[in-house]
């Protein structure tokens, strides 16, 4: 794997997942209320599509901050092909 980054910065994590066609979503059933539940993204063709629903972005980063979440991701593959790899990690890990 090529180098992961880690960033909060909300502009940029929206920026690298649409770029790769993404969109915010959380796990469907696992919310309650104004809460979402487990943040995911969604991305075009993915098998998890049917699990999951579709978040607007304010949504996504309100539970984000709440949560205290950072945005771990890769931006290429070894072979310098576009990678969608990321992780919701603790931010005070990082």
């Amino acid at each position: 794997m090529s180098d992961a980054h880690v960033t909060t910065d909300h502009a940029a994590i929206r920026q690298w997942v649409e770029a790769r066609g993404g969109r915010p979503a959380a796990v469907k059933n696992t919310g309650a209320g104004d809460d979402p539940g487990i943040l995911r993204i969604n991305f075009p063709g993915s098998e998890a599509d049917d699990k999951l629903e579709d978040l607007s972005w304010d949504a996504f980063f309100d539970k984000f901050e709440d949560q205290n979440l950072a945005f771990l991701h890769q931006d290429e593959l070894k072979d310098g092909a576009e990678s969608r790899f990321f992780k919701l990690v603790n931010r005070d890990a990082y």
